[in-house]
């Protein structure tokens, strides 16, 4: 018996030892995220020691896109699978496809401990959230890769301090600020909201753009409220904002929940949010 357990943990060890020549030689832990904001926290908790596969690509809906040919035939190598584990539609119609083509991979649910609003998927553009996401992916690290838990553990604590930054810097910002409700063409910034004591009034009603009617009491309501601004993704939302811009006499401004980079993106829509509700 002892004899049996001595030869596995010789194998074991083994492995590792094969797994680490292999990672020295630059062929990185073969990671898949849904979107490109995960694709930030995952590189800054494990550095260049990932190729990561981003499935929804930068300027595409995670709420409508389809993976290429391409991307499942890459996803076969993948080793960990980063979901955002919220609910988003991605997910819930193609996860069950992409273990099919890679049984193998671990599949780690980034949204794990974190209080949901309703249905709302857009867990990740809160600060707060961020920081439980990057936990469960500097988690999933360690199982897979303990040798390296040092350097997984460091960065971690490197980019919370960074989240936290932000948060902070957040809050001053919004703090003394009269009016708190702010005009957005989908509804993805509920997360982001509460952190910041705001709210958000949504031109789409359950994803889909208003009746006559409806347009019209949001028009009134806008102009009510002194909103002279409404938030869009880039692309062909922000074409659709603009004529509701134009019905309460304000423009469009971009605040895109799907950019790569995190922190610099909300700083971006913070100073645009801080304007708009400064008006």
């Amino acid at each position: 018996m002892r004899k049996k357990l001595a030869f596995c943990l010789i194998l074991l060890l083994f492995a590792i030892f094969v797994i680490s020549c292999e990672r020295n030689e630059g062929e990185g832990i073969k990671v898949a995220v849904t979107i490109p904001p995960l694709a930030e926290f995952v590189r800054e908790v494990a550095g260049e020691r990932v190729d990561i596969l981003i499935m929804v690509p930068s300027g595409r809906s995670p709420h409508t896109y389809k993976p290429s040919p391409a991307q499942l035939e890459k996803l076969r190598k993948v080793e960990i699978y980063f979901a955002v584990g919220s609910g988003i539609e991605f997910e819930r119609i193609w996860m069950g496809k992409l273990k099919e083509i890679n049984p193998k991979m671990r599949v780690i649910n980034c949204s794990e401990g974190i209080l949901f609003l309703d249905d709302d998927p857009h867990v990740w553009l809160s600060p707060r959230n961020a920081k439980i996401m990057v936990e469960n992916i500097c988690r999933a690290f360690v199982d897979f890769d303990p040798q390296n838990r040092d350097l997984y553990i460091k960065n971690r604590d490197l980019y919370i301090e960074e989240l936290d930054e932000l948060d902070e810097e957040l809050k001053r910002a919004f703090a003394k600020l009269k009016k708190r409700k702010f005009l957005v063409f989908h509804p993805a910034w509920a997360y982001f909201a509460k952190d910041y004591g705001l709210e958000q009034v949504a031109v789409e009603i359950e994803g889909g753009e208003p009746g006559p009617r409806d347009l019209e009491r949001l028009v009134e309501m806008a102009r009510r409220e002194g909103m002279k601004v409404i938030f869009a993704s880039p692309g062909f939302e922000a074409e659709r904002a603009r004529a509701i811009a134009e019905a309460i006499g304000g423009r469009v401004e971009i605040a895109d929940p799907l950019a790569p980079d995190y922190v610099s993106n909300l700083r971006r829509v913070s100073d645009a949010l801080v304007r708009a509700l400064g008006e």
